[in-house]
């Protein structure tokens, strides 16, 4: 059985079936950083990786579909207020912003 290297990324199951994603890979300190759907960040030694691979107890994983889990954001229907227009800004820069003008 080939063990898969740890991307970067993508997602697996551990044994418990929680999803986590690969956010960092060290190949010098032999350490995968994954982090759970919750946001826990936790750190993997590659031996470690290798034997749940070898053991089935670690399997790829699909993206969850609302990936918002682990990061701190508001949906846009969930934005305070009652007239969200008001909070929209025009965040376009103006093509003569920045331009000294000659005196």
């Amino acid at each position: 059985m080939k063990i898969p290297q740890p991307i970067i990324g993508d997602w697996y199951r551990n044994p418990d079936g929680a999803l986590f994603e690969v956010v960092a890979y060290d190949d010098d300190d032999g350490t995968i950083e994954i982090q759970f759907f919750d946001g826990t960040i936790e750190e993997l030694e590659r031996d470690d990786w290798n034997a749940q691979w070898k053991e089935g107890t670690l399997e790829a994983g699909e993206a969850p579909e609302d990936w918002s889990g682990s990061v701190d954001v508001d949906r846009p229907d969930e934005a305070s207020g009652s007239d969200t227009r008001s909070q929209e800004r025009d965040l376009r820069a103006s093509p003569l912003a920045g331009i000294d003008r000659f005196r």
